[in-house]
């Protein structure tokens, strides 16, 4: 499939993915700053919860500066055009915070699972269906399996009822070959009717590359973050893969480019920390392959047990740690710093 040929959907994850960057402290009035410029600008659908999705307000993965009801009204207010969307990770979202965020306005709910656990979805894309939203499912660290044995999980999703399914690279691990070679998989294993999306990270500088290559194999949804917002060395900026897309001669439908840029200038730019580069450590996170979210988690086990972030995050990739685990970053930090003094 050549780029062009189908529409593409931009779905902007600033609030959600990129709140990991600011330890998931966005203010109201900086929702609503982001969301109505990304509304003002074309972008389709604008995603908003804490960076571990609903529920995800916790000890274990960080509390949010405000309520989470509080932060989808305020995102649903300032959307006129765009559609809110949220994210639900089985297990740490529940149908009572999803109940709550269809109520509010939520009218696409991307489900996500490890690549391995498609089958821990139904019920939530089932509730998804039911309430007449779009349902998505998320397969991440989409690099651990091979292209085929994603496709069987990208197929079961299918099968309970998802109208697009993602390839999601959560760690940055992917080059453009991966990303091109499991975007296949899937366009060739799921009905047509299904749309098939990407989600990059720029761990290893590739980001935007993978998803260009994602688009050349049939994806027609593609995920960013202005700025680059996000953990780690941040995800695809939104506001790039739109006008690299654009270039390619993609139909980016309602989109207004440089309009995109101005809001990723203005408004999101000057709130991101200097955190977000292709530093050491956020390189080994996709080095490593390792979920984008660990690397706050690394400094703060790094710091407090004298090792270096790149060298905890690396031992978390041999042990093949996946989203869920953070809070065992620092029983194995505390494990590393004991066998070195001993």
């Amino acid at each position: 499939m050549s780029i062009g040929e189908r529409p593409i959907t931009l779905v902007d994850t600033t609030l959600r993915d990129g709140s990991h960057a600011v330890r998931h402290q966005f203010t109201e009035d900086q929702i609503r700053s982001i969301a109505s410029g990304l509304d003002s600008a074309g972008i389709p659908i604008v995603e908003v919860t804490h960076g571990d999705g609903l529920g995800g307000s916790s000890l274990q993965y960080g509390f949010s500066l405000l309520e989470e009801g509080a932060m989808l009204r305020a995102g649903a207010a300032s959307l006129e055009r765009a559609r809110l969307a949220v994210l639900l990770l089985p297990g740490i979202g529940t149908h009572v915070e999803l109940e709550q965020a269809l109520e509010i306005g939520a009218s696409v709910v991307r489900v996500a699972t490890h690549c391995t656990e498609a089958d821990i979805s139904p019920q939530h894309i089932a509730m998804t269906r039911e309430a007449g939203a779009t349902a998505v499912g998320f397969l991440m660290m989409a690099h651990m399996l091979p292209p085929a044995e994603l496709a069987v999980q990208a197929k079961l999703m299918a099968s309970y009822g998802a109208q697009v399914v993602y390839v999601t690279d959560s760690a940055g691990a992917m080059l453009p070959r991966d990303a091109a070679e499991r975007v296949r998989a899937l366009r060739d294993a799921l009905d047509p009717s299904v749309e098939v999306g990407f989600h990059g990270h720029n761990n290893l500088g590739c980001a935007v590359a993978n998803s260009l290559a994602a688009v050349e194999e049939g994806a027609t949804w593609i995920d960013g973050a202005l700025a680059g917002f996000g953990a780690g060395a941040g995800n695809t900026a939104t506001e790039v893969v739109a006008a690299a897309l654009d270039r390619a001669g993609a139909d980016l439908g309602s989109v207004k480019l440089f309009q995109l840029m101005d809001v990723a200038e203005e408004r999101a730019r000057p709130l991101l920390p200097s955190s977000t580069t292709t530093s050491r450590s956020a390189l080994m996170l996709g080095y490593a392959g390792v979920y984008s979210s660990f690397l706050l988690h690394a400094y703060r086990a790094a710091d407090r047990y004298g090792l270096s972030a790149a060298e905890i995050l690396s031992e978390l990739g041999r042990r093949k740690m996946v989203g869920g685990q953070e809070d065992m970053i620092i029983d194995v930090a505390l494990e590393m710093a004991q066998a070195r003094k001993g």
